[in-house]
């Protein structure tokens, strides 16, 4: 159990990395769109889900705000807390709790973000948050694991 947590602490801070190379992906391409002659408007955006705009890295959008963002790392971190219990790893539990809450205020402020820019700002800075949690879990299951697997000192 100390493995899975310790694989499940190092994919969250790794989807966290695959977060922002999305978002900076869905954003150049964005703006690459816009320096083509595109218009970025309202009808666009109300439109994204069901017809999004045509350019490269418009894929990003859609890793980072669902298969990503609302899909692997809860999955992720709700995974983490339960196998938290059973792992045996020094403050595993309550780090794996900073872990998700970190992940549910990530979503919380990437939700509110548009009507709200600061929480952009925020949620921005909740993912480096979010990657030192998950750092410190695995970090954590690392210690503990070659604490156990530590010979005994012979006499």
């Amino acid at each position: 159990m100390r493995a899975t947590y310790l694989v499940l602490s190092r994919l969250i801070a790794l989807l966290v990395v695959v977060q922002a190379m999305a978002i900076v992906w869905a954003v150049s391409g964005l703006f690459t769109w816009i320096d083509e002659g595109a218009t970025l408007d309202k009808s666009v955006i109300e439109g994204w889900e069901d017809n999004p705009p045509d350019f490269e890295g418009s894929f990003g959008s859609f890793l980072h705000f669902f298969a990503v963002g609302q899909g692997l790392i809860p999955l992720a971190g709700l995974l983490l807390l339960i196998v938290a219990f059973f792992a045996k790893v020094p403050r595993g539990v309550m780090l794996a709790a900073i872990v998700v809450v970190a992940i549910v205020v990530q979503i919380l402020l990437g939700m509110n973000s548009q009507g709200t820019p600061i929480f952009g700002m925020l949620h921005g800075l909740g993912a480096f948050v979010l990657f030192g949690a998950a750092m410190a879990a695995s970090m954590a299951a690392k210690k503990a694991g070659s604490a156990q697997e530590a010979p005994a000192p012979s006499v």
